[in-house]
């Protein structure tokens, strides 16, 4: 059997290998085989998931393979990422599992699986879960009838977390604030809305409709432009869009132009470093953060240290360097004194806070670093081929490192999640990255575009 997991967890299109029944009833069966469950009451597990369609097929299997080695099962419903991680560790279970495929379309699912700790699972155990599988040797017959476990649904999982994400900035009082909140009918569709409510904002809410099918579709994080054309028309402070399962987000001022992670990773590192809060004073980004994040921690005398594409990486260098702030341009916000993963209503939570504290708006705060110009484009492509086996786009990636010199550079890297080709270019002449941008994607399409 080829490697199961992959960067986040075991990820596909819904009903076909991996993201089956069949399999999931398998992870469940070896889960409970690793963790050691040896009848009703030994170990627990906390499952969640988003809001498609196929959530409910993998829920049951899962539950069923879980049960049947003897492991109860506390079932959450639909509730973001971050909450199963939190969940997992104050309901002292032994794993907690999502059912996701986070940012990617509804036809996709995906499993993720956390430890105890709140923190995803090491490459050991998830190599041990896919070993256990392929042997083909998973019984549960040493499980008697009387020892199976039990499933349990959670019916106050949702405020449990409300209460856990408002306490993060000590239930800080967010009247006067106008928000619109995009929950991309995914998995915060109800309860992110509650918790700004909760705090005193005025809540806007958009997409938080789910129907199975149009989780992320044309909103979200993904696509901000839907919050920020809500705000234009509402006249409201900010806009915060989630994704699917909430573990990243995005914002948009007032004006609605677009705040990444990028910005929000800047303006909590100064804040952290002002009260005296930042870690070993260090910020843990990845290569795709721009040039002048850098510049901007470096101004403050804030260390940066760079990891490859992957919030699990960025968590990996944290818990390795102490580090506690850290994340992706992409929105993925770790505040490791609160989190033990991205959490895009904690994130939120943090820079609502700022915008109070400090009188400011978003775009104020946002101004705290400026971006090298820039532009990143996914190309779908039929196959993964080694870039080193493309000529073409070889000597083009050459050609433009040489052009950009040290005031620029070039991304070129696979998707981890999807059969996408991810290109970045970032200059100090907005010009280079346009023509370099139309040069590298004409030549990924004609070699490697499906």
């Amino acid at each position: 059997m080829d490697r199961l997991f992959g960067t986040d967890g075991i990820r596909g299109q819904a009903n076909c290998y991996p993201i089956t029944a069949e399999v999931a009833l398998q992870v469940g069966k070896a889960i409970g085989h690793v963790y050691k469950a040896t009848g009703h009451g030994s170990c627990r597990a906390v499952i969640g998931k988003d809001t498609r369609l196929s959530g409910y097929m993998l829920e049951t299997a899962l539950t069923s393979g879980l049960v049947s080695m003897g492991m109860d099962v506390l079932l959450v419903g639909p509730v973001p990422t971050p909450a199963v991680a939190h969940l997992a560790r104050s309901m002292a279970a032994q794993v907690g599992i999502m059912l996701t495929a986070s940012h990617n379309p509804s036809d996709d699912n995906g499993i993720k699986v956390f430890g105890g700790d709140g923190f995803k699972i090491s490459d050991e155990i998830e190599n041990e879960i896919t070993r256990h599988i392929a042997s083909g040797e998973l019984s549960s017959e040493h499980i008697r009838s009387d020892q199976l476990g039990k499933a349990y649904r959670i019916e106050d999982a949702r405020g449990r977390y409300i209460e856990f994400a408002k306490s993060t900035i000590r239930n800080q009082d967010l009247e006067g604030l106008k928000v619109v909140l995009d929950c991309a009918n995914g998995a915060a569709y109800f309860i992110a809305p509650l918790i700004f409510k909760e705090l005193g904002a005025r809540v806007t809410k958009i997409n938080v409709e789910p129907d199975g099918y149009n989780i992320n579709n044309q909103c979200g994080a993904l696509h901000p432009e839907a919050v920020a054309e809500v705000v234009r028309k509402t006249g409201a402070d900010v806009g915060i869009a989630l994704d699917g399962d909430a573990d990243r987000v995005i914002f948009c001022d007032a004006e609605g132009s677009v705040v990444d992670g990028d910005r929000i990773l800047a303006m909590c590192a100064l804040d952290f470093k002002r009260r005296g809060q930042l870690a070993k004073n260090t910020l843990v980004v990845t290569t795709m953060s721009n040039m002048g994040l850098h510049e901007a921690a470096r101004a403050a005398g804030i260390d940066v240290v760079t990891t490859d594409v992957g919030d699990r990486l960025v968590i990996e260098q944290m818990r390795k360097t102490g580090a506690t702030v850290g994340g992706e341009k992409s929105g993925h916000v770790i505040l490791m004194d609160y989190a033990t993963t991205g959490d895009g209503i904690i994130a939120a939570l943090q820079v609502l806070r700022l915008m109070k504290q400090q009188g400011k708006s978003l775009a104020e705060l946002a101004a705290c670093m400026q971006e090298y110009p820039h532009r990143l484009v996914s190309i779908k492509v039929r196959t993964r081929k080694p870039i080193e086996n493309v000529p073409g786009l070889l000597r083009q990636i050459s050609e433009c490192n040489a052009d950009l010199g040290r005031e620029g550079r070039l991304i070129v890297r696979y998707s981890g999640t999807e059969a996408k080709l991810r290109i970045l270019v970032e200059a100090s002449d907005p010009a280079k990255v346009e023509y370099w941008i139309r040069l590298l994607t004409k030549t990924v399409e004609e070699e490697l575009g499906s």
